[in-house]
């Protein structure tokens, strides 16, 4: 497996520094949000995309692909009832599609819970439906781009819509495309009654991205989440994909956060791998 980074986790740091000190700590990939290059994904010219990509590459990274895909954007949501929000969402996402093209990536994580939590005027399998509509409108260039579209579940305290594994891989297996499949996220996978280990087994046929935390909200080994068994099982089942280091608080430092994250992995890898 190998280890990235998510950039917004260098808060506005030029992302010459951000990405030169992830390569220091010993990340291989950076996983973008888009708003971190623009709040509209349309207004990022091609110019910026080379630069972005080059960037990446001077500093030894592999842009693994965006996430946080609607976050900050107004007027695009998943399940909408009203179809021609559902429409420019999908159109939205094409163009996503197209910039996780550019910018060297080849996985889009759909997180983004405010876009998408079950409205009050609408049901539970009505939003299931108006989602995989909109994934299935954007699947001509998903293909085209190929970006894998990753499908996350979130837990109920980030919103009320797919919020367990299983919830996500219904919509993914009626979805039915390879160029739509799973993520799992530990501060995410920490709220389901199946423990972890046991849901990346049941899941990994579906499995194409992998976003390590901790239920506090900071990187691995800031919390009590044990790594080690994590680790193992995606060791146990051959994955070989991206393990992205994801936080949303950020006060023990950006330094800090981004160098013991990967030291904490490493170390649980090491045991998990040694057991």
């Amino acid at each position: 497996m190998k280890f990235a980074i998510c950039n917004e986790t260098f808060l506005d740091w030029p992302f010459e520094r951000a990405f030169g000190f992830a390569a220091e700590c010993g990340y291989t990939g950076i996983e973008l949000a888009p708003f971190t290059m623009a709040a509209d994904a349309r207004e990022i010219s091609t110019e910026r995309r080379r630069e972005v990509r080059r960037q990446a590459e001077t500093a030894g990274l592999e842009v693994v692909g965006l996430h946080w895909l609607l976050a900050k954007t107004t007027g695009y949501y998943l399940t909408s009832r009203e179809a021609d929000v559902r429409r420019r969402t999908a159109e939205y996402v094409r163009e996503l599609a197209r910039l996780c093209r550019d910018v060297g990536g080849s996985r889009m994580i759909f997180g983004s819970p405010q876009q998408r939590n079950v409205l009050p005027d609408v049901t539970p399998e009505q939003a299931f439906n108006y989602a995989v509509e909109v994934v299935e409108q954007a699947l001509p260039v998903l293909e085209e781009t190929g970006v894998t579209l990753c499908m996350e579940p979130l837990a109920p305290a980030e919103g009320n819509f797919l919020n367990t594994a299983a919830d996500a891989v219904r919509l993914i297996q009626r979805v039915g495309h390879p160029n739509c499949r799973l993520i799992l996220d530990c501060k995410a996978m920490s709220s389901e009654a199946v423990p972890i280990p046991e849901l990346i087994r049941r899941h990994v046929s579906l499995l194409a991205h992998f976003h390590a935390n901790d239920p506090n909200k900071q990187g691995p080994g800031f919390g009590q989440l044990d790594f080690v068994p994590i680790l193992a099982t995606l060791n146990e089942v051959r994955y070989s994909g991206w393990v992205s280091v994801e936080v949303f608080d950020y006060s023990p430092g950006i330094e800090r956060l981004a160098s013991e994250s990967i030291e904490n992995l490493r170390k649980a890898l090491a045991k998990a791998s040694a057991n």
